[in-house]
């Protein structure tokens, strides 16, 4: 398994039921043979007050463990689409104190 990380071109917005969470032009783009491409952004481009840690963790043994967040928005519960690596594995380390968001129906990230 490959894993590429590298700097997202151009800037980046995440939304949730319309509302911007963040901006970036520092966001990361994660490439993993046989996956879809991610973005991740930075913590401090985040709105962390709609964010709720979430009890859930799941491990990649790529990447190392990741830990989840739910998003209040305004009329609903986006329940754990955020993760995070806190202590990522070495291949990964590059994604430490970065969010990365799950698209849907109301949550989109979008390339400005």
């Amino acid at each position: 398994m490959t894993i590429r990380i590298v700097k997202a071109e151009g800037k980046w917005v995440v939304r949730a039921s319309g509302a911007v969470l963040g901006e970036s032009s520092n966001a990361l783009e994660l490439l993993e043979d046989g996956h879809k491409p991610v973005i991740y952004f930075p913590r401090s481009d985040i709105a962390m007050a709609f964010l709720e840690p979430s009890e859930t963790v799941t491990t990649c043994p790529h990447k190392g463990t990741a830990s989840y967040y739910s998003i209040e928005a305004k009329n609903r519960t986006l329940t754990d689409v955020v993760w995070s690596y806190e202590d990522p594995k070495e291949a990964a380390a590059a994604i430490k104190g970065y969010l990365a968001f799950q698209p849907g129906d109301y949550l989109q990230i979008e390339e400005l």
